[in-house]
């Protein structure tokens, strides 16, 4: 999954711009509010959901990484309650809720799994 946000003063936003300007997966948030972007996990079923956020020309950074057993997710350097949170819909179906919006939040945001179910690993 990848979707990016771009993060906009309220007076920069009308009805018209949010509607023919942005494709999706673009998503324009007004600076303050609150962004959810879901996640399906496909078949994997017993695994953790990983987010990362990558800003344009950088690197990809670790926001969290949340498993729907678990009370709560484990968060990357510089990311946090409760501005950050992750809950689940199934086991399969996540969710990253970001809270009041900033423009430093504006980025191209991934998640991603790993399947636990393969059991061959490969060294060189």
């Amino acid at each position: 999954l990848q979707c990016r946000i771009k993060c906009l003063p309220q007076h920069l936003l009308s009805s018209s711009s949010k509607a023919s300007n942005l494709a999706k997966p673009v998503v324009a948030v007004t600076t303050g509010e609150t962004l959810s972007i879901d996640c399906n996990l496909g078949t994997v079923t017993n695994s953790y959901a990983r987010w990362y956020k990558q800003i344009p020309g950088g690197v990809p950074q670790f926001v969290l990484s949340y498993h729907h057993s678990a009370s709560s997710p484990t968060y990357g350097t510089g990311f946090s309650s409760p501005k950050f949170t992750s809950t689940h819909q199934s086991t399969t179906d996540y969710r990253l809720t970001i809270k009041n919006i900033e423009e430093g939040d504006s980025a191209v945001y991934y998640c991603n799994t790993w399947d636990t179910s393969v059991k061959e690993y490969v060294s060189q």
